[in-house]
């Protein structure tokens, strides 16, 4: 399920109508939570894990850019609801093949462009000029991954990194050159999990091949044997966090991982919360988990061994599972569950 965007004035949801066979986004008011407008578009079909959108909407300036599961892009004018422009990404882009979880990166701005991955032999990762939609420039390769994409400055090159279906790579954003590729040693990943930009070097998590800590030449391209891994931390949908030169994730239990150890384990907590899919944000000194009962789970990012600040129960013993990521503006957090969604005040 797609995540919570918010601003200080809208909060963006996604979800699906007339017996699952139209893809919804509500803009709500920040102020009460009350509907503004909604933009509904016909899509049907039968994915695994049901069909709504998994891409988190992307606010950018006065638009918002809404993606589907199966393909379908919108810019939205935010105050107004109002379809600025619209196309389907598979459609566009002759991506053929099959996509059993749906398309799933969230649009990504990156040097003035929207960046999206239909994942067709001649258009695997686009640039889209955000006003019209119009490419600006289209990059061959596989079929996509299952992860999003992100955007960071790495060995002085401003380029675009996540995976298709079977590499992590990285492109130039300006050109949509493909800089480099590197292939996992083990075969399979889904790749899901979004990598994560730390300091001058990325780190990337995988079901099949744990986390693994890769650095840069000065020319932008990845040194293909990693700096650091650890096998035991092996997400297959979660994204970590880092926190204080720390990494948190979860896969049957939370990790707390050194990353100036060479990724070594410092500790990790079995608790039943930590079981299942669980989405995550960090601050220098503190880290929230929210697991799919819907619990938000503060921690103490420092401590030396597993240390709970709070807990909050953000839903009822009939939630069926929280999975969309929660957003935060200022002190507030929205929290999505399956059929409603909430906003808690954060004390200091």
């Amino acid at each position: 399920m797609g995540g919570v965007a918010a601003t200080s004035e809208h909060v963006f949801v996604s979800d699906r109508e007339l017996n699952d066979t139209v893809d919804v986004f509500r803009c709500l008011k920040a102020a009460d939570g009350k509907e503004a407008w909604g933009h509904r578009t016909p899509a049907v079909g039968n994915l695994d894990y049901g069909n709504s959108p998994r891409a988190t909407p992307l606010i950018y300036n006065d638009r918002a850019y809404l993606l589907g599961a199966f393909g379908d892009l919108a810019c939205i004018e935010v105050r107004t609801g109002k379809a600025v422009w619209a196309l389907n990404v598979r459609d566009e882009f002759d991506a053929a093949d099959e996509r059993k979880w749906g398309v799933c990166d969230s649009p990504l701005i990156a040097d003035g462009k929207l960046i999206v991955a239909p994942g067709g032999k001649g258009a695997a990762l686009v640039a889209l000029d955000p006003k019209t939609g119009k490419p600006v420039w289209k990059a061959p390769g596989k079929p996509t991954g299952y992860g999003s994409f992100i955007a960071a400055k790495l060995g002085g090159v401003f380029q675009i990194v996540g995976h298709d279906a079977e590499t992590l790579g990285g492109w130039d954003a300006k050109t949509g050159t493909r800089l480099w590729a590197v292939k996992p040693e083990r075969r399979g990943d889904f790749n899901v999990p979004t990598p994560i930009v730390v300091g001058d070097r990325l780190l990337v998590t995988t079901e099949n091949n744990g986390a693994r800590l890769f650095a840069f030449n000065a020319n932008g391209v990845i040194d293909p044997k990693p700096v650091a891994v650890n096998k035991r931390l092996t997400p297959d949908t979660h994204t970590p966090v880092v926190a204080g030169g720390r990494v948190f994730g979860v896969w049957n239990r939370l990790y707390c991982l050194d990353l100036s150890a060479g990724l070594k384990e410092l500790y990790s907590e079995s608790a039943t919360a930590f079981s299942g899919y669980c989405a995550a944000v960090a601050t220098d000194s503190r880290v929230l988990v929210v697991p799919r009962s819907g619990e938000l789970i503060l921690l103490d990012a420092a401590a030396a061994e597993y240390s709970e600040l709070g807990r909050v129960t953000a839903f009822g013993k009939d939630e069926k599972g929280v999975y969309a990521h929660p957003a935060f503006v200022g002190t507030r957090v929205y929290v999505r569950g399956h059929s409603s969604i909430r906003c808690f005040e954060l004390e200091g």
